[in-house]
């Protein structure tokens, strides 16, 4: 029997440099029990200003074991060709900084907004990659090694004053040391003992990082199995939706199997289970891409991060599950269900969230797919006395009534300032990658010192702008003054599109600033009201299909004619 007494650790130090070969050599594997990777660019920030001010950045467990066989692998942007070794080092704690280290320096990363950094030369501090070609911001790629650097100062001999700046830092970030426990011990389960013990002193794991190591399996078969991050990934390659969060998976996983997403999950996969983990996390993935699909083909949500409440997804999945191929009716009595929910939000139901996904997860049944509409609409109950609609004063990207207030712009086919042309959604995910929110698309209009505190925080002070080339200036004069020298009729369909009137134009163009602010205000509170009304549907009846009615006479419609909605009387 092992026991813990059989483990072997030594400590040692490796330096930025050896860290990220190893990596990018595939020395250096994450088992497929980690978590995925969390960090944001606000986290690499942190990172390499650590490095630099040669602050602790926090020592790494590493496991050293061999790796069979040879294998592609993921490393956080980079994909990397990995041959089998007799003694790799395999990630307990750490992968988040290791991660980010290998990818922040490499150049095939800086696509991704986690890694994209660089260095401020006169400011001595990390920044963002410039928009132009400013050589005094140089790309960490670049900045990380030597040669680089030589050929960066050659390329820009106007800033050879700071080359012992850049030359510095270089050598500080090379050379950095890193400390590290390395571990041997040939019993897997210890490894995943101490992962598990390390990960729940002061920060306990997710529900969905815990039912995916209590299913991990064997690690030689990991590579070919689903997983919480793969699935996430997929959709996102697949629908471009961006990247939903493992807790959100599991929920799918776990609803499309039975409704109560709170139960015990230990033993979710015990022997007796006829389905098993591999064929319910392939099932969960198809019946998520089917979701996925319906809110961005039919409901007009393009991107998780205009989804005002995940629980919504997680119903969808598990009525796709049950009912892949919906009848056209139904479908548009489900998109009525999808806002109504999001109009009224979860407070209606005991429970918030977690009882509205068991409520309506509940009315789903898998032989009945009229009768699971109606049970849905049914629970959302009559028309509210008052529509709510949200207040478009606060502005905050995160929150589910500004959620549904960009839902309304998307669907205003909002147009690119410089070309005119309506964005798609391919160019808001691009926008968006990596990220839960919307802030990125998220332009502020005015700078806001200029206006009043009471409509600072105001939506009317804020459009959707899917683009990253721009700054505040820049998108000033693009819609106030048709630099561009487009089409008049095109450039006021550019204006039109980011609910920008002739004469708010006018207002803004002429420094009336709060007129401006408010009266686009008022546009946008009717705007959103009028989306929500014509979304919900709330005066129209929720008859199911025509072919689950059933007809008496020879002069009724047949089955074969399309239905027509009709209005409620009162």
């Amino acid at each position: 029997m092992t026991t813990a007494g059989d483990v072997s650790r030594s400590a040692t130090t490796f330096s930025v440099a050896e860290l990220v070969s190893k990596a990018w050599e595939g020395e250096i594997r994450v088992p497929h029990f980690q978590r995925a990777f969390r960090w944001k660019r606000e986290d690499a920030f942190k990172l390499f200003d650590s490095i630099l001010k040669n602050y602790p950045i926090g020592s790494l467990l590493l496991w050293s074991r061999p790796a069979p066989p040879a294998r592609q692998l993921q490393f956080g942007a980079l994909h990397i060709d990995a041959a089998a070794a007799d003694n790799a080092l395999w990630v307990v704690d750490g992968q988040q900084r290791i991660t980010t280290l290998a990818n922040v320096v490499h150049s095939q990363s800086q696509s991704d907004p986690r890694f994209a950094l660089a260095y401020h030369l006169e400011n001595k501090r990390f920044v963002k990659p410039a928009s132009g070609n400013s050589p005094l911001v140089i790309p960490l790629p670049v900045l990380f090694d030597p040669q680089q650097v030589m050929k960066w100062f050659w390329q820009y001999p106007e800033i050879n004053e700071y080359f012992d700046e850049a030359s510095a830092a270089t050598q500080k970030i090379r050379q950095y040391s890193v400390p590290a426990y390395r571990v041997e011990h040939n019993d897997e389960q210890v490894l995943q003992d101490i992962f598990d013990r390390m990960n729940n002193y002061g920060k306990r794991l997710t529900k969905a990082e815990v039912f995916s190591a209590l299913n991990a399996g064997d690690e030689n078969t990991a590579q070919e199995r689903l997983s919480f991050p793969v699935i996430a990934a997929h959709l996102d390659e697949e629908r471009r939706f961006g990247q939903l969060d493992e807790d959100t998976v599991l929920q799918a996983v776990l609803v499309r199997r039975h409704p109560d997403t709170q139960r015990e999950i230990r033993n979710e996969f015990s022997v007796a289970d006829s389905e098993g983990r591999d064929a319910a996390y392939r099932a969960a993935e198809d019946s998520l891409m089917r979701a996925v699909a319906f809110l961005q083909d039919e409901v007009g949500v393009p991107h998780v991060a205009l989804l005002p409440f995940r629980y919504l997804l997680i119903v969808l999945s598990r009525f796709f599950a049950c009912h892949p191929e919906p009848a056209a009716r139904n479908r548009k009595l489900l998109r009525r269900c999808y806002w109504r929910a999001a109009a009224i939000g979860p407070g209606i139901f005991p429970g918030g969230t977690t009882g509205a996904t068991r409520i309506l997860g509940q009315r789903i049944n898998s032989e009945d797919e009229t009768g699971s509409v109606q049970g849905m609409l049914n629970a959302l109950g009559e028309k509210p006395v008052e529509l709510p609609v949200p207040d478009v004063r606060k502005f905050r990207a995160n929150s589910a009534a500004s959620k549904i207030i960009l839902c309304s712009w998307w669907e205003n086919d909002i147009r690119d300032p410089e070309s005119g042309e309506v964005f798609d959604r391919t160019e808001l995910a691009e926008s968006l990658t990596g990220q839960w929110t919307a802030s990125d698309a998220v332009y502020t209009l005015i700078f806001p010192k200029q206006i009043p505190d009471e409509i600072r925080t105001s939506a009317a002070n804020r459009i959707l702008l899917p683009v990253l080339r721009h700054d505040r200036g820049e998108v000033q004069e693009l819609l106030l003054r048709n630099i561009n020298q487009l089409e008049e009729q095109q450039w006021r369909d550019i204006q039109r599109s980011h609910l920008i009137t002739p004469e708010l134009s006018g207002l803004w163009a002429t420094g009336e600033i709060t007129r401006f602010i408010e009266q686009r205000q008022q546009l946008l509170h009717e705007t959103v009201a009028d989306f929500l009304r014509r979304n919900c549907e709330w005066d129209y009846e929720d008859t199911p299909p025509l072919s689950e009615l059933v007809i008496d006479g020879e002069d009724e419609l047949s089955p074969s004619e399309p239905y027509i909605d009709t209005m409620r009387e009162g």
